[in-house]
């Protein structure tokens, strides 16, 4: 395993996008951050990375590079309006380990967080706008009602950041195509932070370097540099801290997604209360678990599957162990909740056996909707 290069630099003056404290949000990162806004995890806005277009900023090994499709209502480089505008394309992630270690002195928490990226996709666009206007954000989508317009939405920050870090002025219009289920437990936010960043580089021609990309990515929150890699990682730290993981094949997943959401900092609070004062052993991530995903196993992934949170989200949300029941009659290798919920995450043994499994789960009741995917997939990518 090999690291990413910068996405362990910056760390300590980062705003966490989700765990445990007041106001953080995101899922299956280290904790607590004060002002992110549990309904940020849905934000996200078209944007580009400075790179060629289809290249992915950062692909771990396994991961496909297919050709991305195009946000409803655009073109690659085209805005609504006919300006120049730049579209990145993030990915969706699961957590196929999630190992929540206690809370720090900071309030976040120390994970083993072995991430996935899947094929379910956020646009992030970046349009010019006039001198003094600032950053503007729309949304569309599933969910985008939830969306905040404003500094509550993780991709305005993002624009900010990168504008500061260059001292110039954040002007730029953002509009976010949602795919990733909003406060969902799969990142949607942090892909939309990272599609932001990406976005307003390449629309503002400031060429940013990949390591600093990382670092401004660790410091908007614990899960944006996995969005910007994409592929498969080991996250430590709170998250952020990045090992690439090697991945053999394709792995077949159906992920059934909830009415509404859950929040991020709730559920790690939650977590915390069930465990009382009893000692919470360092998280490590599991040897057996990486060698599948090494060897391209998924049913010795299925046996592998651990989320610390879930008994948490299970708690909060009674109705997600329904789903979790039906996934399972319905032939599904293994099931868990992705992240902090409430999106439950199936591993099946083939894209037959996922389509099969995602029409059994819709027929169930027990999901809004079942949508089958793959993994792992490419990183942030400029269309």
């Amino acid at each position: 395993m090999g690291s990413f290069t910068g996405a362990s630099t910056g760390a300590s003056s980062a705003a966490p996008t989700g765990s445990s404290a007041a106001g953080a949000s995101g899922s299956g990162s280290g904790s607590p951050a004060a002002g992110a806004s549990p309904s940020a995890s849905g934000s996200a806005s078209r944007s580009a990375s400075g790179r060629s277009p289809g290249r992915s900023a950062g692909r771990a090994p396994g991961a496909p590079g297919n050709a991305p499709a195009r946000a409803p209502g655009t073109s690659p480089g085209t805005a609504p309006e006919g300006e120049r505008a730049v579209t990145v394309r993030v990915p969706a992630k699961v957590n196929v380990q999630l190992a929540v270690g206690g809370v720090r002195p900071d309030g976040f928490h120390d994970l083993a967080n072995v991430f996935l990226a899947v094929g379910l996709y956020d646009h992030v666009t970046a349009a010019p706008a006039g001198p003094g206007a600032g950053c503007a954000v729309t949304c569309e989508g599933p969910g985008s009602d939830r969306v905040p317009l404003d500094r509550g939405n993780l991709a305005v920050r993002a624009a900010e950041l990168l504008a500061a870090h260059h001292g110039r002025a954040p002007d730029v219009r953002l509009h976010i195509a949602k795919d990733i289920p909003v406060a969902g437990g799969m990142a949607g936010g942090s892909a939309d932070a990272a599609g932001a960043l990406l976005a307003c580089d390449a629309l503002w021609g400031t060429a940013t370097p990949r390591h600093v990309l990382l670092e401004l990515c660790a410091r908007l929150g614990s899960d944006v540099p996995f969005s910007l890699v994409g592929g498969a990682a080991l996250g430590r730290g709170r998250g952020e801290l990045l090992t690439e993981v090697p991945v053999s094949g394709t792995f077949h997943w159906v992920f059934a997604l909830a009415d509404g959401g859950l929040s991020t900092p709730e559920v790690y609070r939650a977590c915390d209360r069930r465990r009382g004062a009893a000692p919470v052993p360092e998280p490590e991530p599991d040897p057996a678990l990486l060698a599948a995903l090494r060897e391209g196993d998924p049913r010795a992934l299925a046996a592998r599957l651990a989320n610390d949170l879930q008994p948490a989200a299970l708690a909060l949300r009674p109705s997600l162990a329904d789903t979790l029941a039906a996934g399972r009659a319905a032939g599904a290798l293994a099931g868990l909740v992705s992240g902090s919920g409430p999106t439950c995450a199936f591993l099946a043994a083939d894209a037959d056996a996922a389509a099969a499994l995602a029409a059994s789960l819709e027929a169930s009741g027990t999901c809004r909707a079942a949508r089958a995917t793959t993994a792992p997939a490419s990183g942030a990518v400029l269309r």
